[in-house]
């Protein structure tokens, strides 16, 4: 259930503020009211849904101003999470980085073909990519907190990723390429900077095809954020 839901959420079938019956989501996924609650409650951790008083369960609200907000937390939890990954992680962490990155450059190579289901694919070893950036930092609440904000910000860039593909100016392949190489050379002020570079541009580009679809007002164009870069630290020893 909780799987079903996040997917339909995310990708855009339950509208922001939609409210979620149970009787409704019970036919759509043939599952109990149980389960769909047990899922509701998951999703709600995770900033997904809201719950309020006698109306229940309702997708949670979209807004350009949440998600700078989101992805201003995000650059700076991932940034020192990635700065401890370069500071302790070893040989296996630096194989994960080359091996996932290699899977997503593949993928991102077939998703011309406008298939969905290969969109998807490509999404998910983006994600893996990213977690295994931060997969040695050593602190389990910087990873379950950097998970969180992933999911959040899925909701901003899937339906762009889904509708835009692969047909933009950026070289995301590129980027992600760069932060690589930066963090298995130890070149920690490099990596964290190309990281944060990478996500105020996702966020630039969210913000823009965002209003090229011409939003709902609660998708109204907000001031114009820069995240800040992280600040310069003294390395610290391998």
């Amino acid at each position: 259930a909780y799987e079903a839901l996040r997917h339909d959420i995310v990708r855009g079938h339950w509208e922001p503020r939609q409210q979620l019956r149970m009787a409704e989501l019970s036919a759509r996924y043939g599952m109990g009211f149980s389960p769909l609650r047990e899922a509701l409650s998951r999703l709600q951790a995770e900033g997904l849904t809201v719950l309020a008083p006698l109306r229940g369960f309702s997708v949670a609200s979209l807004s350009l101003e949440e998600m700078w907000d989101t992805i201003k937390l995000r650059i700076l939890v991932e940034t020192e999470a990635l700065r401890l990954s370069i500071s302790k992680g070893g040989d296996d962490w630096e194989a994960g980085i080359i091996a996932t990155l290699h899977a997503l450059n593949r993928q991102s190579t077939r998703v011309d073909t406008g298939q969905e289901n290969e969109m998807w694919e490509l999404e998910t070893r983006h994600k893996v990519f990213h977690e295994q950036l931060l997969a040695a930092c050593g602190s389990p609440r910087i990873l379950e907190l950097a998970r969180r904000l992933y999911v959040e910000t899925e909701r901003y860039r899937i339906p762009i990723l889904l509708q835009s593909g692969a047909s933009n100016k950026r070289d995301v392949q590129r980027e992600h390429t760069d932060i690589a190489n930066a963090a298995l050379a130890r070149d920690a002020e490099s990596a964290t900077r190309k990281l944060a570079e990478h996500y105020e541009l996702t966020a630039r580009t969210i913000e823009q095809q965002t209003l090229k679809r011409r939003a709902t007002p609660e998708m109204a164009p907000t001031k114009n954020h820069k995240a800040k870069k992280p600040e310069k630290r003294k390395r610290r020893a391998a």
